[in-house]
Order: structure tokens, then sequence, then C-alpha cells
């Protein structure tokens, strides 16, 4: 079994700045891949950013630039920056990894819970 636990998410001011993160544990072989989506009320799950195991990072044009994604390979771990944030922001963001459990193994792709950031003043 594999978890994705989320940290950071809460209420921000326009404009100000939040760091999430996300710890990924279990039966975990390699990572290929560790991202962001996003969900606000009402709309579809949209990609935020998403960050290789080497390094290559990927964002969605609406937070290019205010957003910057990162890694520890060693912790299983990924962040995301978000700096000049605006209400268009606000929704549920979750967490999710791409990974093998086994080598020589099909990937798998998890979830986790999803951590709520509002942005308003």
């Amino acid at each position: 079994q594999v978890q994705l636990q989320e940290s950071g998410g809460g209420l921000v001011l326009p404009g100000g700045s939040l760091r999430l993160s996300c710890v990924a544990s279990g039966s975990i072989f390699s990572i290929n891949s560790m991202g962001w989506y996003r969900q606000a009320p009402g709309r579809q799950r949209e990609l935020v950013a998403t960050i290789t195991s080497r390094g290559i990072a990927d964002y969605a044009d609406s937070v290019k630039g205010r957003f910057a994604i990162s890694r520890d390979s060693a912790k299983r771990t990924v962040y995301l920056e978000m700096n000049s944030v605006k209400p268009e922001d606000t929704a549920v963001y979750y967490c999710t990894t791409i990974l093998q459990k086994i080598p020589l193994d099909r990937s798998y792709q998890y979830w986790g819970q999803g951590t709520q950031i509002t942005v308003s003043s």
C-alpha cells in the first residue's frame, strides 16, 4: 500500500505565499514523478505542476512564474511553493505520484486526500 500525506494548506491573503508538502510512504521501489493538481468548486481537477525523477518540471500556464515545484527524492517528498497567490488559486490541492512498487513492474498512480487552499482577504 502507498500513502501520500499532504500538509501546508490553509487561508492566505491575496498576494501572499504558501508552501505545500507531500510525503510518499509505503511499498515503493521507485518514483517516476510527483506533482500537484487542484480542483475548485464546480470545476474539473486540473494540473498545477509536476516534476520528474530527473527534476524536469512542468507547470500550468496559470501558475507559471508564481509557483515553484521541487522534490527531495531521498525523502520521497514534493513541495509546491506558491507565491503571489490570487483568489482564483482557491481550490483543493491534491498531491499525486507515479511510481513502481517492484522492479520491472508497471507504473501506478496514487493520489493524496487533498488539502484546501483559500485565497481571500
